[in-house]
C-alpha cells in the first residue's frame, strides 16, 4: 500500500489544519502515518510518531528528533512527504534526503516565514539562507500569502513554488449572522443588544500584540461607554495585559475569555473583528470573521494585507498607531451604512478560502507529485 506522511513540531498543528488532507489520503487508499511532538489521537491515521520537536533551533532534543524521522522515512519509503512549521519542516526534509533520490517527493507549506517586511534583522541573518539552503531538498515548496511567495518565487530552488489560499476553513460552521443569531445568543452570553462588541481570537502575545489594542480601547471608551473588547486565547503575557487592564481601569471594558472552543458564537455575537498582529502567515481568525460578515480593522502586516483592502471589507492601519485603531472603531460604531457595506463585501470575499477550494487547490498539488 502506498503511504504518506504528514509531520508538524507539534500536534495541535495537524489537529487544527490538516485533517481534511488526511481523510483525502485515506479516501485516495493511502496508508496515512503522522509524525509530531505528542500522543493525541488523530482519525484518518494509521501510524502516529510521538518525535521531540523543540521550536527553538538550538535545542538538542531537536537532533533526536531528526535521527528518529530518518529512521522512520527510510524505513517506510513514503510516495509524499508533506511537512509543516518552521522545525517540522526543516528536519523533515533532512531526514528525507535520501529518501528523495529514491523517488519520495517531499511537500513543504511555510505558513509564514520568519523572515519577512520589517522582522528583526536576525530572522534574516538566521531563517533565510537556512529556508534558502533547504529549499533545494523540496519538490514543492507551498506558500500562503503573497509576500512570501514573491520573497521566494525567483531566489529559492525547490523544483516548484506554489502560492494557495491558506489551510481552508468550514463555510457550514462559520455562517453570515443574523439580528436573531445575534440577539438570542448575546442573552446566553450575558451581553445587552446594545452593546459594541469587538473581538479578537489570538493567543496573548508579543506577536499578536494585544497591548496595542487595550491601549486603543482606552480612548475609544471614552467616546463609547457600551463597549466590550473580547480577547479570546491564552499566552505567556495574560499577566502582563491583565495589569495594563487594571492600570487603565478598563476591567468593565476589557474581556479576557481564555482559550475557547466557540469562536463561530463568539463571532456571532460580534459587531467588529480587529487583529494587532505584527505578522501573520494568513490568519485564520480574520477569515472567520470575514466568513460571518464583520468588518475588519487590522494592523498593516503580511497576511493581513491578503484579506483586508482597506476601505473595501474594512480598514488597515500602518504602524503602532492606537489613535489610528480607536478612531476607525468610533467610525464604524457611528456607521451601520459601512459596517453592512464591509459586511456583504466580506461574505463575497471569503469563498475563495473555504475548505472546499483550498482543498481543490491542493488536490492539483497531491496529484502533480
Amino acid at each position: 500500500m502506498k503511504k504518506v506522511l504528514f509531520s508538524a513540531a507539534v500536534d495541535s498543528h495537524i489537529l487544527n489544519f490538516h485533517l481534511p488532507y488526511l481523510k483525502w489520503f485515506k479516501e485516495q487508499g493511502y496508508e496515512v502515518h503522522v509524525a509530531s511532538n505528542g500522543d493525541s489521537e488523530m482519525p484518518y491515521v494509521d501510524v502516529k510518531y510521538n518525535i521531540p520537536f523543540e521550536r527553538s533551533p538550538f535545542k538538542f532534543a531537536n537532533f533526536k528528533a531528526y535521527k528518529e524521522l530518518k529512521k522512520i522515512i527510510e524505513k517506510n519509503k513514503y510516495k509524499l512527504i508533506h511537512c509543516h512549521t518552521p522545525m517540522g519542516g526543516a528536519l523533515t526534509r533532512l531526514a528525507a534526503i535520501k529518501a528523495r533520490k529514491l523517488d519520495t517527493k517531499v511537500l513543504y507549506t511555510a505558513h509564514g516565514f520568519h523572515f519577512y517586511k520589517g522582522a528583526p534583522i536576525v530572522n534574516w541573518l538566521l531563517y533565510y539562507p537556512v529556508e534558502k539552503w533547504l529549499s533545494k531538498y523540496t519538490d514543492c515548496l507551498i506558500t500562503i500569502n503573497k509576500e512570501d511567495y514573491q520573497k521566494v518565487i525567483n531566489n529559492f530552488k525547490a523544483k516548484s513554488i506554489k502560492l494557495v489560499n491558506g489551510v481552508g476553513i468550514d463555510l457550514n460552521k462559520f455562517l453570515p449572522q443574523t439580528i436573531e443569531m445575534k440577539n438570542e445568543l448575546r442573552k446566553k452570553y450575558n451581553f445587552n443588544e446594545t452593546d459594541f462588541i469587538v473581538l479578537f481570537a489570538g493567543e496573548l502575545s508579543y506577536r499578536k500584540h494585544q497591548d496595542l489594542l487595550i491601549d486603543a480601547f482606552y480612548l475609544v471608551n471614552k467616546k463609547i461607554p457600551n463597549v466590550k473588547l473580547l480577547l479570546a486565547g491564552d499566552g505567556n503575557l495574560y499577566q502582563q495585559y491583565r495589569d495594563q487592564v487594571s492600570r487603565l481601569e478598563l476591567q468593565e471594558t476589557v474581556q479576557f475569555l481564555g482559550y475557547r472552543n466557540d469562536i463561530d458564537k463568539l463571532l456571532t455575537i460580534s459587531d467588529l473583528s480587529v487583529s494587532s498582529s505584527r505578522q501573520e502567515g494568513l490568519p485564520i481568525n480574520v477569515i472567520e470573521a470575514m466568513a460571518t460578515g464583520l468588518p475588519l480593522v487590522v494592523k498593516d502586516c503580511r497576511g493581513h494585507r491578503d484579506l483586508v483592502i482597506n476601505g473595501e471589507n474594512g480598514f488597515v492601519i500602518k504602524g503602532d498607531n492606537e489613535e489610528g485603531f480607536s478612531g476607525l472603531i468610533e467610525r464604524l460604531y457611528g456607521s451601520k451604512e459601512l459596517r453592512s457595506k464591509f459586511s456583504d463585501k466580506n461574505i463575497e470575499m471569503v469563498r475563495k478560502y473555504s475548505i472546499e477550494n483550498v482543498m481543490k487547490e491542493m488536490e492539483s498539488i497531491y496529484l502533480e507529485f
